[in-house]
């Protein structure tokens, strides 16, 4: 006698029950598939120093590295990229100046903004530059929405925006198929460096943060739902986004998959 006839369960109590088993074994199974990714935690970091190892990953790796995610915050930099004009560094002061070979124009780097660095193979992924810049602003428009602020991106101006000021920012570099370089989302830093700057070439625009807009102040918070987040998009095993399994030192030399 099945439950169903004996009064006790109704069928469609059963039918739930069965879907949400159903829906239980899905979710646990994309837990852990998807390529594979390492996520390092770099903590505060030096940008040249980082900018370096970049370049000497990228250069080193192969068809066989396992593609990274790298988060970290930056001591005060100001970074001008490779079109980037003089005349949007209206007064440095005494933060230095990084020329990089990121595309884009000038930003800010300081403690309390969380960096991510998208060491991806685009080649083998099978995507285009258009497509990773899409997914790395989605990444930071789902996470800021999650903390119930309203993002988004704008085509003539690269980046995330939040009620018409904007909060997050992107540059890449794409070479031999690889890309490096990645973004930077703003959560409770001194905003007046920016004030220094035409961000991203953007004469007037005013800049925001995650604190300010009622959004968490930790940057465990921010860098977990950024890995994951980015991870997901792409797909990657989300579980290596997990701070349990993230990797403490800058890389040396790329890993293979496995």
């Amino acid at each position: 006698m099945s439950l169903a006839e004996t009064g006790r369960v109704g069928p469609a109590t059963i039918i739930c029950a069965i879907r949400m088993m159903a829906e239980r074994v899905k979710s646990k199974r994309a837990e852990s598939t998807g390529v594979a990714l390492r996520v390092r935690d770099l903590g505060l970091t030096d940008y040249r120093t980082v900018f370096e190892a970049m370049r000497s990953f990228t250069e080193a790796r192969d068809a066989n590295s396992t593609d990274e995610i790298w988060l970290t915050e930056h001591e005060a930099v100001f970074t001008q990229g490779q079109a980037g004009k003089p005349e949007n560094l209206l007064a440095p002061g005494g933060i230095p100046v990084v020329a990089t070979d990121r595309g884009g124009q000038v930003t800010y780097h300081g403690p309390g903004q969380i960096v991510a660095y998208t060491m991806f193979d685009v080649d083998r992924m099978g995507i285009g530059v258009r497509a990773l810049v899409g997914g790395i602003e989605g990444a930071m428009i789902a996470v800021l929405r999650d903390w119930n602020i309203e993002a988004e991106a704008r085509g003539d101006a690269r980046g995330v925006y939040a009620q018409g000021r904007k909060i997050g920012a992107l540059g890449l570099r794409i070479r031999h198929g690889c890309a490096y370089h990645g973004l930077a989302l703003n959560v409770a830093m001194d905003l007046e460096p920016f004030s220094r700057i035409n961000p991203c070439g953007l004469v007037g625009m005013d800049v925001t943060q995650v604190s300010d807009l009622g959004g968490p102040r930790s940057l465990d918070v921010g860098r977990t739902a950024l890995a994951r987040e980015l991870a997901l998009r792409f797909g990657f095993d989300p579980s290596a986004a997990y701070p349990g399994r993230w990797v403490r030192d800058v890389a040396v030399e790329p890993t293979p998959l496995h």
